[in-house]
């Protein structure tokens, strides 16, 4: 999620030319200045833009060979779950974002996961915990990947699963290099997550991820047998393959045997939801988000408040834009710690949230010269991947995977290939909080998909991950495209700015937060930052990895940035 030491100085040379207007142009090259942002990718018959080179490959070679932008989505999820394994598997949940070009409507999927319906809060109480383990079997709901693409493919796919599961099933059994930043990744969080754990504990994942004691450094081969098996059933036999088959069995009974209450009833009965996303309006655009289960809505909650300030007069990398950026921010999330939840346990309307009348209230709150306490907070570290797809005839899907934090709980049902994801840990287990938790409930997500339209046509497909830095990141980006002026490539790969502030578990007292800016805000930003009452932290955050298409003219843009090894590609 975070940039290395050389993409940080690289991001700080961009920042100079774009806050000074600059456009680095062919001469600027031959020249030999730096620069930080390559060109955007320009294509009329369609677009991929994911974290990972093969997965928009795979996603391209289905567009061209007759798919539609959902089958491409599909396909690229499918083998990052394989590439990726740390960030995204079917052992995780998927949300997503249609545009449909034959209706000319948008449709949202929420294709998250339920608890255990035979786990309660006393019996979480009576063991004596605070939160759910991070580690272990009962912070695992029910996986939605897999009900998340047959829902797709159902409504919107043509080509055959099959088809869009077979070139991650042949590198599954073949073997592929693993990328560097996944490598990296994947090191570093397995170093953090498994000392301090029993010993032999958690031993199907150590097989499976670290075959030779730690996982395969950059360029090794990786192999995962089981996973292609996994597909194969599931390319055969449909969703019930994975929620009435072996593999639901195959995790309940190793649930069960952790001493978690995962059922292979729990799996029968999960489904998807189509729903209609959330949107507001942002200087003549419509930015579209999901609504709670997920942290969408504090997208629009920030650019609600952003709207009344004349950010771009402000100038990107100034004093007064961190500064109105980061106070939006916090009223935001105060209300994402006390009120977002699952739909049916929503205590304040999303359309009262996210409403022009309370972002004026809330904007009103904020002083222009000193920055605001922060009496709640939410930082949530989760690994996600997000990725984006268009094709030839107008359709675009915005689509976000997750395992929550890197390789989810840790457990790994044998031979099956994948880890199961941790999503239950973020339940809160004091009674009366609208995301306390509950049987067959689902609980607080961070990974949101978006989208934005213009005069009712499609304009922008995008997405970021990185847990709390996501609806931060959303915002940035737009400010980038609406108020600044960059293109798509620069939107994402500018310097960003991330704040984190109190968690309520933690029981810090409230403050102002961190704010950690990435490398190449100037001096004179940082200090008048300082002066007003702000805790600027080192250049060494969560900035998250972000990938867009953007459609004007009938023809797409593409854009992936920097601080991940993937491309967008378009023909």
């Amino acid at each position: 999620m975070r940039p290395t030491a050389t993409r940080a100085v690289i991001a700080a040379v961009a920042l100079v030319a774009v806050a000074a207007g600059a456009r680095i142009t062919a001469q600027d090259r031959l020249s030999g200045r730096s620069f930080a942002s390559r060109s955007e990718v320009i294509a009329r018959n369609g677009m991929v833009a994911t974290s990972h080179p093969f997965a928009t490959q795979i996603a391209l070679d289905v567009l061209k060979g007759g798919g539609n932008a959902v089958d491409a989505a599909i396909a690229a999820n499918a083998f990052l779950g394989l590439g990726d394994p740390g960030n995204s598997g079917i052992g995780g949940d998927l949300f997503a974002i249609v545009w449909d070009a034959k209706t000319k409507q948008l449709y949202g999927l929420n294709a998250s996961g339920r608890s255990a319906r035979g786990m309660t809060l006393e019996e979480l109480k009576r063991r004596g915990l605070k939160q759910i383990p991070a580690n272990g079997p009962l912070a695992v709901s029910v996986p939605g990947c897999v009900d998340g693409w047959f829902a797709l493919h159902g409504r919107f796919g043509s080509m055959p699963m099959a088809r869009l599961l077979a070139p991650t099933i042949a590198y599954a059994r073949d073997g592929l290099p693993i990328a560097p930043d996944i490598s990296d990744d994947s090191s570093l969080r397995l170093s953090q997550r498994l000392p301090g754990t029993p010993a032999g504990s958690f031993a199907n994942l150590r097989a499976l991820y670290m075959p030779g004691g730690a996982f395969p450094k950059k360029g090794e081969i990786f192999r995962n047998p089981g996973l292609a098996t996994s597909l194969e059933q599931i390319a055969k036999g449909g969703r019930d393959a994975y929620y009435k088959g072996p593999i639901a069995a195959a995790i309940a009974a190793h649930i069960t045997a952790q001493g978690g209450y995962l059922s292979v009833e729990d799996f029968a009965a999960h489904t998807s939801e189509w729903l209609t996303p959330v949107s507001t309006t942002y200087r003549g655009y419509r930015v579209w988000e999901l609504p709670p289960n997920t942290q969408g809505s504090a997208v629009l909650q920030m650019l609600n408040v952003l709207e009344g300030v004349d950010i771009a007069k402000a100038g990107f990398g100034s004093a007064d834009h961190v500064h109105w950026f980061t106070e939006a921010k916090k009223l935001a999330f105060e209300d994402l710690a006390s009120v977002y939840a699952d739909a049916s346990a929503m205590r304040v309307p999303v359309e009262r949230l996210v409403s022009k009348e309370y972002g004026a209230q809330r904007r009103a709150l904020v002083k222009a010269d000193r920055a605001g306490v922060y009496t709640t907070g939410f930082p949530v570290d989760s690994h996600t991947v997000y990725l984006t797809t268009a094709d030839k005839d107008g359709n675009m899907v915005s689509l976000i995977q997750s395992n929550s934090l890197s390789f989810g709980s840790l457990e790994v049902a044998e031979g099956l290939g994948f880890a199961l994801h941790n999503r239950g840990m973020w339940f809160e287990l004091t009674e009366g909080h609208p995301n306390s938790y509950a049987p067959g409930k689902r609980p607080f997500h961070t990974i949101i998909p978006a989208f934005v339209t213009k005069d009712d046509q499609p304009w922008l497909s995008f997405g970021l991950m990185g847990g709390d830095m996501q609806p931060q990141g959303h915002v940035q980006v737009l400010l980038n495209l609406i108020d600044f002026g960059m293109n798509l490539q620069e939107a994402g790969d500018a310097p960003r700015i991330y704040h984190a502030g109190s968690f309520p578990r933690t029981g810090h007292l409230a403050d102002v937060g961190e704010l950690s800016l990435e490398a190449g805000y100037p001096p004179e930003t940082i200090r008048e930052l300082m002066r007003r009452g702000h805790k600027v932290t080192s250049a060494y955050g969560m900035y998250g990895g972000y990938q867009a298409i953007m459609r004007q003219d009938g023809v797409y843009f593409g854009a992936s940035e920097s601080r991940k090894d993937g491309y967008a590609a378009g023909y």
